[in-house]
């Protein structure tokens, strides 16, 4: 895959980047009141601009299959700089959560982005151990 095949690709626009996904999206799900970090922090996350989003940040809502039209072309964004771009836990978290967690009725829905992480997968030269499950689960999809 070259430079020009990842310009190809659908991503989120400049003005989308500005806003939340509360605003995308037009629904405000609250403070999340749930005693959980994990509902806690998706709910903050709703309302951070889509630019300020960390690799962290993309981990913990992809991993949650939510606003993942949004979301994932943010991830490959972020993968096709650095395949193994970390979140909090380890190298290429990212990566695993995109091939692993991902629900399949995504990829049949958007076959234009499946293509372009199919494409960051074929540039890893070596794939590490740590991700070869998630890998089996997106080739399996």
């Amino acid at each position: 895959m070259t430079a020009h095949d990842f310009e190809l690709f659908p991503s989120v626009s400049d003005e989308e980047k500005r806003k939340s996904l509360q605003e995308l999206e037009g629904q405000d799900w609250g403070e999340g009141d749930y005693p959980s970090y994990l509902v806690r922090t998706c709910h903050a996350l709703r309302r951070k601009p889509l630019r300020d989003f960390t690799v962290e940040d993309l981990r913990i809502m992809i991993g949650q299959n939510f606003s993942l039209d949004y979301l994932v072309p943010l991830a490959i964004e972020q993968l096709r700089n650095d395949p193994f771009a970390a979140g909090d836990f380890y190298p290429g978290d990212l990566l695993g959560c995109v091939l692993g967690r991902v629900k399949p009725g995504f990829w049949q829905k958007r076959p234009d982005l499946r293509h372009a992480v199919e494409g960051i997968i074929a540039l890893i030269p070596a794939f590490p151990e740590i991700l070869r499950k998630d890998l089996s689960v997106f080739q399996q999809r």
